[in-house]
């Protein structure tokens, strides 16, 4: 049995970070080899089959880790218990990758880079990718990749997971939706992304304007960088000069976000790049997976939901948006359809049984 360390964020509760649920996932779905991850010094000290060493302090606000956590992960990969392969999952950037890429050649490890985001378009890939083998959620960064010129043989693709979740029955999300402060009966329209990135929630606000007066908006966007607030602002001023301020519904970041995915009648995320969120965004496939219609932007990663027939894509403009969300709001058994579809897909392709025996495999391969 090989020694596999997990190289993330601490594992551990708030579950409200794309990255480090994938490597939850991951844990709980691994059934070989010697598997350790890092946790906080207040977390558990078991993940399924991961043991996990309290590297981290207590819980501390924020979703990156501070300078001076990184430098305790640097330390424990240089210094710490030896591992066959080091397994690494974060957003590319340089300075990380480099001393990731350093770790490795001093300890002479083996490295899998899991890239959980989508890299910026102007990314200089070869001083972010490092790994052995460089794991791609999606054929879109897949092509992507080799196109740039990174070698065939260590380009892997491997979708990430949906959690188990069961749908909500009726009384469920009447009930739900009332815990909520939201309207039992009104048809409710979900956008769970970014506001500075992408677009999204301008196009949503615009198709909104145009559907019919009892559907609800709801807005659940967490801040991720300064300019939020700003955008926020200017999207608010938009929502009175189209008259609708008084139906839309501004969450900001929840920690009900999965009751609030289970109770929306339709969710819609058609922001046109995928920069900052995973391929398919984890929030996509937790809505899949409790078999809610979902809609996306085309020409992106998480278009490829589509395949499997439990996502529509739409041009990322409001005209095309607004025709296939009046379809959907004016079609219950439309809706019903796509959802089931959704879950069907999110059992079959997005299980986390899949994603860990992929990964298994992977191991195995690099370390024969």
């Amino acid at each position: 049995m090989s020694r596999i360390l997990l190289v993330s964020k601490p594992l551990g509760p708030p579950w409200n970070d794309s990255s480090k649920n994938l490597v939850r996932d991951l844990a709980l779905g691994l059934t070989r080899h010697e598997p350790r991850g890092f946790g906080r010094r207040t977390g558990p000290e078991r993940l399924g089959r991961v043991e996990l060493e309290p590297l981290y302090p207590a819980q501390r606000g924020g979703f990156s880790p501070a300078l001076r956590e990184n430098a305790r992960v640097l330390l424990r990969l240089l210094a710490g218990r030896r591992a066959e392969l080091f397994h690494f999952f974060f957003a590319p950037n340089p300075r990380t990758s480099q001393a990731a890429r350093w770790a490795a050649r001093v300890r002479h490890t083996a490295t899998i880079q899991t890239v959980c985001s989508v890299p910026r378009d102007d990314a200089a890939l070869e001083r972010v990718l490092f790994g052995d083998r460089i794991v791609v959620l999606s054929r879109h960064t897949e092509a992507r990749f080799l196109a740039a010129g990174v070698a065939r043989e260590r380009v892997v693709r491997i979708p990430p997971a949906a959690p188990p979740l069961e749908p909500l029955d009726l009384a469920q999300k009447a009930e739900l939706r009332r815990t909520l402060g939201l309207a039992a009966e009104a048809p409710l329209l979900l956008y769970p992304g970014d506001l500075e990135f992408g677009g999204g929630a301008r196009l949503v606000l615009e198709a909104h304007a145009k559907l019919s007066a009892e559907v609800r908006l709801v807005l659940a966007c967490r801040a991720k960088t300064p300019a939020a607030r700003h955008v926020e602002a200017e999207l608010k001023a938009r929502a009175e000069a189209l008259g609708t301020a008084s139906r839309v519904t501004w969450l900001g970041e929840t920690p009900h976000i999965l009751e609030l995915v289970g109770t929306a009648d339709v969710v819609a995320l058609p922001s046109d790049v995928a920069y900052a969120k995973m391929d398919y965004p984890l929030v996509l496939l937790e809505a899949m997976a409790l078999a809610r219609p979902v809609l996306v932007a085309t020409g992106t990663p998480a278009a490829e939901l589509t395949e499997g027939g439990g996502a529509l894509a739409v041009d990322p403009d409001a005209a095309p948006l607004t025709r296939a969300l009046s379809e959907l709001f004016a079609d219950g058994a439309a809706r019903a359809r796509l959802g089931e579809a959704a879950r069907n897909q999110a059992i079959s392709t997005f299980s986390r049984a899949r994603m860990a025996r992929d990964y298994e495999l992977l191991y195995d391969a690099l370390l024969s």
